[in-house]
Parts: C-alpha cells; sequence; structure tokens
C-alpha cells in the first residue's frame, strides 16, 4: 500500500510538473506568436514610413529646387526678359495651355479662362500672371515660381528706377544735362551717317530771377515744371528735351531744317506764352526767348552747334524778350 501511495504521489507530482511545463510552452507560444504580429506590423509601419519619407524627401528636394532657379530667372535686369527666363522654367516644372504677364492695370476681359495671380510691390500692383491650363495640384509649385519671377522683376524695376535718376533732371522730369548731351552726339553722328539735318533749340525762361526773388523759389519751381510739360506736349516723340541749366532748356528736332525749326520754335513759344500758371493763390505768365542753330549749315560740331544757338538766343533777349531768333 505504501508503495502504491508513493507511486500514485509520483505520478501526480509528475503530472503537475508536465502540466507546468506544457503550460509554460503554451505561454511562451502565444507569446511568441502575439510578438510575430507585432514584429510584422512593425515591419509594415516601418515600409511605410520609408515610402513616405521618400516621397517627402522627393517633394521637398523638388521645392528646394524651385528656389533654386531664383538665380535663373534673376539674370537678367530687364524685366521683359525676365518673364522671358520665368516661362522657360515655367515649363521645365509645370504643364500649362499659356501664361501671360498682365502688366500695370491691364483689363481682365480676354482672360477669363485663366488663373489670375497679382504681382505687388509695398503693397502697390505692378500687374498680374494670367496662367491657363494650371492643375490644382500645380498651383502651389506656380505660386512659388510666382514669387521668385517677382523678385527678379523687383530687382529689374529697382535698377531702371537707378537708371533713370542717372539721366533724368529730378525736377522737370526731363533729361539731365549729361544725357542729353550723349544723345545729341549719337544724333550728329546718325545724321552724320545717313546725310540728314537736325535743328537745335535753346529755350530761356524770360526774367526768371524776378519770379524767384519775388515769389520763392517754390513757385520757380513750379514754373520750370510747368514750362518743361508745355514744352514736351509741343514737340514729337523722335525729339530729345534736356534741361541745360537753372531756367535753360535745350531741344533737338530730329530731321528738321532751319525754316521747320522757327515753326516748332514759334509754336513753343506762343503755348508757353498763353499758358497760365497756377501756384498757390498765384496766377502767373511767363514768357521765353529762343535760338535756333541747324546741322550741318551752322556747324558740324556740338558746341559750336549750341554757341550758335546760344548767340540766336542772346539777340532774342536783346531784341526785346519773347522772341525767336535763327
Amino acid at each position: 500500500m505504501l508503495y502504491l501511495a508513493v507511486l500514485i504521489t509520483a505520478n501526480l507530482l509528475l503530472f503537475a510538473l508536465l502540466k507546468k511545463f506544457l503550460d509554460g510552452r503554451m505561454a511562451a507560444a502565444a507569446d511568441l506568436a502575439v510578438k510575430s504580429g507585432e514584429y510584422e506590423g512593425l515591419l509594415k509601419e516601418n515600409k511605410r514610413l520609408r515610402a513616405a519619407s521618400a516621397d517627402s524627401q522627393n517633394e521637398l528636394d523638388g521645392i528646394i529646387a524651385l528656389y533654386d532657379i531664383t538665380k535663373e530667372i534673376c539674370k537678367s535686369l530687364d524685366a521683359d526678359k525676365v518673364f522671358s527666363y520665368f516661362k522657360d522654367v515655367l515649363n521645365k516644372y509645370i504643364k500649362a495651355a499659356d501664361c501671360r504677364l498682365l502688366k500695370g492695370n491691364s483689363g481682365l476681359a480676354d482672360y477669363s479662362g485663366y488663373a489670375i495671380f497679382p504681382l505687388s510691390i509695398q503693397d502697390e500692383l505692378i500687374g498680374r500672371l494670367a496662367v491657363r491650363g494650371l492643375k490644382e495640384e500645380d498651383r502651389e509649385r506656380f505660386q512659388i515660381l510666382s514669387r521668385q519671377f517677382l523678385l527678379g522683376i523687383k530687382r529689374a524695376i529697382l535698377y531702371e528706377g537707378v537708371q533713370m535718376l542717372s539721366i533724368i533732371d529730378s525736377l522737370t522730369g526731363v533729361f539731365n544735362r549729361r544725357y542729353y548731351l550723349e544723345r545729341f552726339r549719337e544724333e550728329l553722328e546718325r545724321s552724320e551717317r545717313f546725310n540728314y539735318v537736325f535743328s537745335c533749340l535753346m529755350v530761356d525762361l524770360d526774367y526768371f530771377k524776378t519770379f524767384n526773388d519775388r515769389y520763392g523759389h517754390i513757385v520757380g519751381d513750379a514754373i520750370l515744371r510747368e514750362v518743361s510739360k508745355t514744352i514736351q506736349e509741343n514737340i514729337r516723340q523722335v525729339d530729345l528735351l534736356g534741361r541745360f541749366g537753372g531756367e535753360e532748356f535745350s531741344i533737338i528736332l530730329s530731321e528738321t531744317d532751319k525754316e521747320a525749326a522757327l515753326f516748332a520754335a514759334e509754336r513753343i513759344r506762343r503755348a508757353i506764352g498763353e499758358r497760365r500758371i497756377r501756384v498757390y493763390d498765384e496766377e502767373l505768365k511767363v514768357t521765353v526767348s529762343i535760338g535756333v542753330s541747324t546741322y550741318p549749315a551752322d556747324s558740324k560740331e556740338i558746341e559750336k552747334l549750341i554757341d550758335a544757338a546760344d548767340g540766336a538766343l542772346y539777340r532774342a533777349k536783346q531784341a526785346g524778350r519773347n522772341k525767336v531768333c535763327v
């Protein structure tokens, strides 16, 4: 009986140990299955993240490339060339049916099928980009490109402004003396090459010092602006007007002989004399005296042509002012 009891106890112990071992193996197997599933999930997630990262990198590289084209777009200081470079770059990165630069406040009636992108510098509208056939997914890229284009246009406009400051008289808005003489020389060389004639006018305000002394320099400046404006209104676009001295202007009448120059000078003299210049509470009337010289009859040299016109101007002053002399 004792042997049987020991045998049964041993079997029970063995069974218990076997059960515990099997339970442990089952638990380990279950845990392994869970971990295996998690591992596969992690592998899938890692694969997904890698793909997303690659897409993001490609997108980032594309955006960086768009910003890098600023150098290409801005390689010119001419606004029209900047737009031409912009269109070339646009065709590389975005497929659009058409792209136009609308300058200033151009009407939009003819661009109903276009997406319009305003271009502004310091809150001032300088124009618009009109693009047709732009896909929605390319819209952000186009906006990036348009900002780069705006940088190029701004640079061109600033350069143009600096150039204008170097050739324009800031008070009257006509050519300054230095640039006017450069253009004078070009006109002389052109006329010599093609056997043309042209005339030079020297225009001087009568009694200008009296106006300055009586009314002050602010009024004097206003008179100069009005006189220059009146002259511009009475000459052709091909003619050149420059401020030669304080109250003295000079005009080149291209392909104009002495008789025609005399007629043009009389028209300018009458227009200025008939104009009423209102400054503050004053209404003023001014006159001018004009001297005329002609290439090649009076000279073939710039200095002598100017001296001849100056001499004629002096005679007009001596004859009582408000006159034209040739």
